[in-house]
């Protein structure tokens, strides 16, 4: 049997020799985290605290005619530190009871503020002796594709779980359960899932941009969130009145940009306006002579860059009384009078 080769010999004595070697310090993790990770943890931090579960209960209807209680859940997010909420029209819509669950595990009962199932959009209040955390409502109409979107919510009963993406297009369409086109939706590519509904989509700075709202079945990466711009609206209006007064003109349109040339020519305050696409028969905007094609881009001298800021400006104090339009009709610009009337439905 032959030697041993040399170098056995030589890490054996090392290893003899060697001092014992001394405990190794502990890695210090956060060295590592590359500038995405951090601004992820940094807007998180912001809102997570305001982050809410929602459960509910509802009366329903069987086949049989027979009634029972059936559950449901969803997220919502607080934005006063007196305990009210944001959340989804459809989450606590038609619900006899309603809790609340924050991130530190304490319930409340909630009571519902308003319910607008024409934005998907509701506001709850909890009551609570001690001020909540809360989030910052951001702006929407900045904002650009592209850009960080990061949502949270408690997606199949997983409290606080965070997805993040980016802001895949503005000003999409969606339809919402009463059957009224949302307008200036938000698409992200942040994962969606059922128990979303009423989560916060935030920037990277943590502020709110959008509600979460929907998903396309079968789709992949394709999600929907109500702009914060119309979600502050809205709030106004329930604050006020307890629900949403929208005044009505009659009109389907669509945002369209507007040439340079022709936005200083008329020395127009938006470089886009509404694009009249459809005309309800007998409306306020028939009777009162606008017309498909026209290019809306104010009402009473408030100017109009999108069907978004169409709607918010048609507000309640423009009900029945006569407001003046302006639209761009081939190379005119045209006031026309309309009485807007109130939505109803």
């Amino acid at each position: 049997m032959g030697s041993r080769p040399q170098f056995i010999d030589d890490l054996a004595r090392g290893a003899q020799n060697a001092a014992p070697s001394a405990p190794l310090d502990p890695i210090d993790d956060s060295a590592l985290l590359d500038a995405y990770s951090r601004t992820v943890i940094g807007a998180l931090e912001r809102v997570q605290q305001a982050v809410v579960f929602i459960s509910v209960e509802r009366q329903v209807t069987d086949q049989r005619g027979a009634r029972r209680q059936v559950g449901g859940t969803g997220s919502g997010f607080i934005f006063t530190p007196d305990g009210y909420l944001l959340t989804n029209s459809h989450v606590v819509h038609g619900a006899t009871h309603i809790v609340v669950t924050l991130a530190d595990g304490a319930r409340f009962d909630a009571d519902l503020v308003g319910d607008d199932p024409a934005s998907d959009l509701a506001v709850l209040r909890i009551g609570s002796p001690e001020p909540l955390p809360h989030v910052e409502l951001g702006n929407s109409g900045g904002l650009r594709v592209g850009q960080i979107a990061i949502a949270v919510g408690n997606p199949l009963g997983l409290a606080q779980t965070v997805t993040t993406g980016v802001v895949s297009a503005l000003g999409r369409s969606l339809r919402s359960t009463s059957g009224r086109m949302i307008y200036d939706v938000i698409q992200t590519d942040a994962a969606l899932n059922p128990g979303n509904s009423g989560g916060p989509l935030i920037d990277s700075a943590g502020r709110v941009i959008g509600v979460n709202t929907a998903i396309i079945a079968g789709a992949q990466a394709i999600s929907f969130a109500t702009a914060i711009d119309t979600a502050k609206w809205v709030i106004m209006q329930i604050f006020a009145y307890g629900r949403v007064r929208r005044a009505y003109i009659g009109v389907a349109g669509t945002t369209t940009p507007i040439s340079r040339r022709v936005q200083r020519f008329f020395e127009l305050a938006s470089a886009s306006g509404v694009h009249v696409m459809e005309i309800v028969k007998g409306s306020p905007a028939a009777l009162g002579g606008l017309r498909t094609g026209d290019r809306i881009v104010a009402v009473d001298g408030v100017a109009v860059d999108s069907v978004d800021g169409l709607q918010r400006t048609l507000d309640a104090s423009r009900i029945d009384r006569p407001v003046k339009i302006a639209v761009l009709r081939g190379s005119q610009k045209l006031d026309i009078e309309v009485t807007p009337v109130e939505q109803t439905g």
